[in-house]
């Protein structure tokens, strides 16, 4: 009879790294790549490079532009307005005009409700107002975007109700927009190393840190407690032009720190963690394996967009 087959020694590591990988495994692989004739290499996989070397503190600057390193939020900042009236809400944001020409009007859908602007708004029955009959429709004064003004209060009652209304159609915002971000603080500073792709900049390292706590009147579930998993979130900008007006908005409007009704938490189901919201961000320093690090050609140009989305106006960039 033949010798039987020796299985070759692998020399590979377990990939959690807790120790060497079973020798069956080992001579499994072994047997069946030798038979189809290709090489046995086993490696580990890269992991991602989330954060920078370490930095003293004498190394650390303020980023140009921006005033001072910290940002905290407060529940007073967060306090949510009253539902104004319509009228004077229109009247303070100088953005709404009544009615339009009945010839437009016929033409066009009220796309909150689908309704067609000549007929009555769908919110007739659900929604009243005192002083604003279903059938009235406005103009929005900077795009000129028309619905009904009762599809305007539905939307704004669903909303924030901080003074501000968007446009479902453009997205042009009027008023001012704030967000429902928790308390907390924020760090931004400028470390001496680079990001990939960016050799010839320093970096601005934002660092968010916010605690779990009980939801506020301006949250989706206010009593109800919220959880904070994985704080303080590192994240990282290049220090040239674009770098800095990306930092700008996240000092003064923390970045969309935002919220989601349920979500996987890696241990189990939590309720309404603390999430990214609206803005991406990126959290990896020194590569880009899980698609939220550098290079990444496109990002500060496609960020900037996401903050001219969410209200952010070019004066303020």
């Amino acid at each position: 009879l033949p010798s039987p087959c020796r299985v070759p020694a692998l020399p590979v590591k377990n990939l959690n790294g807790t120790g060497p990988v079973h020798p069956a495994l080992a001579g499994m692989t072994g047997i069946l790549m030798c038979a189809a004739g290709l090489p046995v290499c086993l490696t580990r996989a890269p992991k991602p490079i989330l954060h920078p070397p370490p930095v003293s503190k004498s190394d650390i600057k303020p980023v140009p532009g921006v005033n001072g390193i910290c940002r905290k939020t407060k529940k007073k900042h967060l306090k949510k307005s009253k539902e104004p009236p319509v009228p004077r809400w229109r009247a303070e944001s100088r953005g709404v005009t009544s009615p339009s020409h009945p010839s437009t009007r016929a033409r066009q859908d009220c796309t909150i409700c689908m309704e067609r602007l000549v007929t009555s708004s769908g919110y007739e029955g659900v929604l009243s107002h005192r002083g604003i009959k279903p059938e009235l429709v406005g103009k929005l004064g900077k795009c000129g975007h028309m619905y009904h003004l009762l599809c305007l209060l539905a939307m704004y009652n669903n909303g924030n109700k901080d003074g501000s209304l968007q446009c479902p159609t453009c997205k042009a915002i009027y008023g001012e927009k704030t967000g429902t971000q928790p308390p907390g603080k924020m760090e931004f500073h400028l470390i001496p190393h680079s990001l990939p792709g960016y050799t010839d900049s320093k970096t601005i390292r934002i660092v968010y840190d916010i605690p779990t706590g009980i939801q506020g009147p301006e949250h989706p579930n206010p009593g109800k407690k919220f959880t904070a998993r994985g704080f303080p979130r590192h994240c990282y900008l290049p220090d040239n032009e674009k770098g800095r007006k990306v930092s700008v908005p996240h000092g003064t409007g923390w970045g969309g720190m935002g919220w989601d009704g349920m979500g996987w938490d890696g241990m189990g189901w939590k309720c309404n963690p603390v999430v990214w919201n609206e803005i991406h961000h990126k959290t990896e320093f020194g590569s880009n394996l899980t698609g939220h690090g550098y290079p990444d050609p496109n990002y500060l140009d496609n960020v900037l967009a996401e903050l001219l989305a969410q209200g952010v106006s070019e004066a303020t960039l």
